[in-house]
C-alpha cells in the first residue's frame, strides 16, 4: 500500500468519524491527494466537479425529486391508502398490509425513502395505532416498507449506479421491479403472521365499504399508479430518455394534482420548488464529489489492485456475491447511498464481471443491500425520520424494524441467487 492511500484512507475515515458530512469528507479528501501527491493544478478540482455533474442523464435526479415533492403535497398518499385499504383491508392485519402496499405503490410514483415514509407513515402510523397495531410494529413496519422507495422504479441510486457504471437506466429501471415485488411480499407474509399471532386487525377499517365505495377508492388512485407506466413506457416504447421521462414526471404530477385532485394550490408551488432544489443540491453536492473522489481511486489504481488480490483467490461468483451482501450491509450502515454507489460500484463491477455477474444484476443487489442500510443505525434515515414522526427514540424504532428488516434480507438472498427474478423483464432470465 503507497504512501498516497494509507492518507487517504487515514484522512476520509477521520472527517467520517468526526460527523463531517459525507459530501465534505469526500471532497476534502480528494483535495489532499491533488495537493500532495499530483501535480495537477488546484484550479482542475472545481473544474472537475462541474464536468462530473455536466452530463444529462444526471438532470433526471432534480426532476423526480421535484416530481415527488409535488406528489407528497398533491393528496396522492391518501388516495394510494384509501385504494389499499379497499383491497385487503377487510383481511386480518388488513390495515397493516395497507400500509405496506402503500408504500410499494408510493415507491412508485416518488423513488425516495424518505418521502415514502413521510408521505405513508403521517397518515398510517396513527391510524394503525388507534386501530390497535402496537406503536413499535407500526413504526418499525412503515420505516421498513418505506426503503422500497429506493428500490422500485422510478429510483435515484439506480440511476446513480447506471451513470458510475455506463449502465442502462432504463434497465436497472425495469430490473428493480420484480424484486420490489419480491421485499414487498415478504413484508406482507410478515404481516399476516404477527397479526394472526397477535390479534391485530380484523378488517374493521371497511366492514361498512360497499362494492361501490371500494371501486370508486381504486379508481381514485389509478391516475397515480400510471405514472410509473408514463416513465417505464415511454423509455422503452422510445419516447423519452430517462430524464426526459423525469421531466415529464414533473408535468404529469403537476397535471393531475392542480387540475384532478385539486389539493395543490399555485401558491405551494413556490416552497415545493425551494424544497426541492435543497434537496437536489445536496444530492448533486454528494454525486460531484464522490466521482471526484472515484477519479483519485482510480489514479492510484486501487479498484484494479482489489480486483487483482481478490480474483487471486479463487473466489467462486456465489462466494463472491456473499461476500459483497456482507461488506454492503456493514458500509450502508455508516455511508449514504448515493455516496456508497459512487466509491464501491467502480471497485466491485470489474471483479464481477470477471466472474460471470450480470452488471443489472449487480446494481440490484447493491440497491437492495443499501436500502436495508435505511433502517439501521447509526446513519438509517429512515429510522430517524420515523422515529419523529412517532415520538419513539432511534433505538426503539431500530428494534422495531428488526423483523421486517430480517424479511428483506430474505428478499435480498432470494434475488441475489435467483438472478431470474432481476432479469426477467430485462430479457436477461
Amino acid at each position: 500500500m503507497t504512501e498516497a492511500v494509507i492518507l487517504l484512507v487515514v484522512v476520509l475515515f477521520a472527517l467520517l468519524l468526526s460527523s463531517a458530512p459525507i459530501a465534505i469528507a469526500l471532497g476534502l479528501t480528494s483535495f489532499v491527494y491533488f495537493y500532495y501527491f499530483t501535480t495537477i493544478p488546484l484550479t482542475q478540482i472545481p473544474e472537475r466537479l462541474f464536468n462530473a455533474l455536466n452530463t444529462f442523464p444526471l438532470m433526471a435526479v432534480p426532476f423526480f425529486v421535484l416530481a415527488a415533492n409535488i406528489m407528497s403535497r398533491g393528496g396522492i398518499s391518501k388516495r394510494l391508502t384509501d385504494a389499499g385499504n379497499a383491497v385487503v383491508g377487510h383481511l386480518r392485519g388488513g390495515l397493516a398490509m395497507t400500509a405496506v402496499l402503500s408504500c410499494m405503490f408510493f415507491a412508485a410514483i416518488s423513488g425516495s425513502s424518505p418521502a415514502t415514509v413521510v408521505a405513508v407513515g403521517t397518515l398510517m402510523i396513527p391510524a394503525m395505532v388507534a386501530s390497535g397495531y402496537g406503536r413499535r410494529f407500526s413504526t418499525g413496519l412503515i420505516a421498513t416498507s418505506g426503503s422500497l422507495g429506493i428500490l422500485i422504479p422510478p429510483s435515484i441510486p439506480l440511476i446513480v449506479y447506471g451513470i458510475a457504471t455506463e449502465q442502462s437506466i432504463g434497465d436497472l429501471f425495469l430490473a428493480g421491479i420484480l424484486p420490489g415485488i419480491v421485499a414487498g411480499l415478504m413484508l406482507l407474509m410478515l404481516v399476516v403472521v404477527i397479526s394472526y399471532r397477535r390479534g391485530y386487525g380484523a378488517g374493521e377499517n371497511v366492514v361498512n365499504m360497499t362494492t361501490g365505495e371500494r371501486l370508486k377508492a381504486i379508481r381514485d388512485a389509478v391516475l397515480s399508479l400510471l405514472l410509473p407506466i408514463l416513465v417505464l413506457g415511454g423509455i422503452y416504447g422510445g419516447l423519452f430518455t430517462p430524464t426526459e421521462a423525469a421531466a415529464m414526471a414533473v408535468f404529469y404530477a403537476l397535471l393531475i394534482s392542480l387540475l384532478f385532485y385539486r389539493e395543490l394550490k399555485i401558491k405551494d408551488l413556490g416552497q415545493i420548488l425551494l424544497n426541492s432544489a435543497r434537496t437536489s443540491a445536496m444530492i448533486m453536492f454528494i454525486i460531484a464529489n464522490g466521482i471526484l473522489f472515484a477519479f483519485v481511486l482510480t489514479s492510484e489504481r486501487i479498484p484494479g489492485q482489489i480486483t487483482e488480490g481478490l480474483l487471486a483467490m479463487d473466489l467462486n461468483k456465489y462466494t463472491f456475491l456473499l461476500m459483497i451482501n456482507l461488506l454492503l450491509l456493514i458500509v450502508g450502515c455508516f455511508m449514504e447511498t448515493s455516496s456508497a454507489i459512487l466509491i464501491l460500484a467502480p471497485i466491485i463491477l470489474p471483479i464481477g464481471l470477471e466472474l460471470g455477474v450480470n452488471p443489472i444484476h449487480l446494481g440490484i443487489i447493491m440497491v437492495m443491500n443499501l436500502e436495508i442500510g435505511m433502517i439501521t443505525p447509526p446513519l438509517g434515515l429512515n429510522l430517524f425520520v420515523a422515529s419523529g414522526m412517532s415520538k419513539m427514540s432511534v433505538v426503539q424504532v431500530a428494534r422495531a424494524a428488526l423483523p421486517s428488516a430480517g424479511m428483506l434480507l430474505v428478499a435480498l438472498a432470494l434475488v441475489t441467487y435467483f438472478p431470474v427474478i432481476t432479469l426477467t423483464l430485462v430479457g436477461g432470465g
